[in-house]
Formats: C-alpha cells, structure tokens, sequence
C-alpha cells in the first residue's frame, strides 16, 4: 500500500470498512470491526485504512494479499 500524508482518525477507519464490507470475507470483516473497537496507534490506523481502501477494485490477489496483512495485524 502507498503511504499518504493524511492521518486517519478511527472513525474514518470504521466509515471505509462500511464502504467495503460488502467485497470482503465475512470472518475478516468481523475480525476488523473488533480490533477497531480497541484504542489503536495513528500508523496502525493508517495502515488498516489503507489497506481497506479501494479494496473493491483490487485484483483477487491483491485481494488476498490485503486480507492476510490485515490478519496478520489483527493478531
């Protein structure tokens, strides 16, 4: 994912995953909407909007590589 000068607040976080709940897994959208629910560091913001954006025009690869960080990150 290509980093940006804008810091995502955890709202804008929480209205992406809204936009793309319908293109992702269901275990993975719930996964997210948990580890949302805690108090979370700017980068990792930033680095879950990121991934969660545009999600629905990704490739099925890109796709899969995005759920597996985000994964990884829910950890």
């Amino acid at each position: 994912m290509s980093n940006c000068a804008i810091d995502h607040t955890q709202q804008d976080v929480v209205e992406k995953l809204a936009e793309q709940r319908a293109f992702m897994p269901e275990k993975l959208v719930k996964s997210c909407e948990l580890f949302l629910s805690k108090s979370l560091s700017q980068e990792t913001l930033n680095e879950v909007f990121h991934l969660l954006k545009k999600y629905d025009l990704a490739t099925e690869t890109e796709r899969a590589e995005r759920d597996n960080k985000m994964q990884q990150l829910f950890i």
